[in-house]
């Protein structure tokens, strides 16, 4: 399955948007001058998309809402910190990047574009059960602590069973996609692909 790692995205989430979104130990004050420096930099990027047309502007414009969303959940897990925080930075990111994927398979059509958008969608899933079962996993070790050799087993068996829920969740999507793969062909050849797929990830 192909990979939506939109360069410019990651690149901007990789700087957190601002330097100003990584600070640690910030005060109220300084963190509303963050925000407010996320915020003018959003204006400033969406500003920069204007002069583009039609999709360039539009997958302009979905990099620069991006970039603000995970810059602001980047600045809250950092005047924060939690669980929660890092688990909502990574959806975030997820969701950014999955907005701007989506928004380039407006370049596509047809069977082509239906299947950039399953890929884009199987992106995002896999990225956010991944989140999902880091939260888990994390929440079950600190319930266990160290408090005894069983507590710390349940832990490791929730652990597992998050992992497993997102291997699934994971093959789910990239059946989605198989599946629509298979859109594109007709008769025998769509038949058989269809039956390989369901082979392949396990549906009846």
């Amino acid at each position: 399955m192909r990979t939506f790692r939109i360069t410019a995205v990651a690149a901007a989430i990789g700087l957190a948007f601002s330097a100003a979104a990584v600070a640690h130990g910030m005060s109220k004050t300084e963190h509303k001058a963050a925000k407010q420096d996320i915020e003018a930099e959003y204006k400033s990027a969406k500003a920069a998309c204007e002069p583009l047309a039609a999709n360039d502007k539009d997958v302009c414009i979905a990099q620069a809402k991006g970039k603000k969303e995970v810059a602001f959940a980047d600045l809250g897990a950092r005047y924060k910190p939690g669980a929660k925080a890092r688990y909502d930075a990574r959806i975030a990111r997820a969701d950014a990047e999955h907005s701007v994927a989506v928004q380039k398979c407006d370049e596509k059509s047809g069977n082509d574009k239906d299947v950039c958008v399953k890929e884009a969608d199987a992106a995002q899933a896999s990225a956010r059960a991944d989140a999902r079962a880091q939260r888990k996993t994390a929440a079950a070790n600190k319930a266990a602590g160290e408090t005894s050799a069983k507590a710390r087993g349940q832990a490791d068996a929730k652990g597992a069973e998050a992992r497993k829920e997102a291997r699934a969740e994971k093959r789910d999507a990239d059946y989605a996609v198989a599946i629509e793969k298979c859109d594109a062909l007709a008769g025998d050849a769509k038949s058989l692909c269809v039956s390989e797929a369901k082979t392949h990830y396990g549906k009846s």
